[in-house]
């Protein structure tokens, strides 16, 4: 049974499905169907699923960046350290296609403890198409 007090913290279905139209949306050619659900609804259907659910996408959990002059980059070795603009526990960008969709924090995964995964903690409102 799951505790409410936890569940509010967590994205909610009307979120996640936002977040799954906002994916939809990037996977359409700009200026082509004019919104995400039209595009969704124009993808001709194999068996029940769309083939749209099958093309794969880049996703990327972005820890941080930073800068630096190309004299340091080629000063790195094996055990150097480079500073990034995040701190520990702030949020890390998800990004689909080069997009932002969602923030989320690192944690590791419960049934397997020799992996990381990305807990969703806040959908990205989507851009108005022009």
């Amino acid at each position: 049974m799951s505790n409410p007090a936890l569940a509010s913290d967590e994205p909610n279905e009307d979120q996640l499905n936002k977040a799954i139209d906002e994916l939809r949306g990037v996977l359409s050619e700009e200026g082509g169907q004019g919104s995400a659900a039209a595009a969704h609804a124009a993808m001709p259907s194999v068996g029940g699923n769309n083939i749209v659910m099958s093309i794969p996408v880049e996703v990327q959990i972005v820890l941080g960046s930073t800068e630096m002059p190309v004299s340091e980059l080629m000063g790195l070795q094996k055990g150097s350290t480079v500073a990034l603009n995040r701190r520990v526990g702030e949020p890390v960008d998800i990004v689909v296609n080069g997009r932002k969709i969602a923030k989320g924090e690192i944690t590791v995964l419960e049934h397997d403890p020799s992996r990381f995964g990305v807990k969703l903690t806040e959908i990205v409102a989507a851009k108005p198409s022009r």
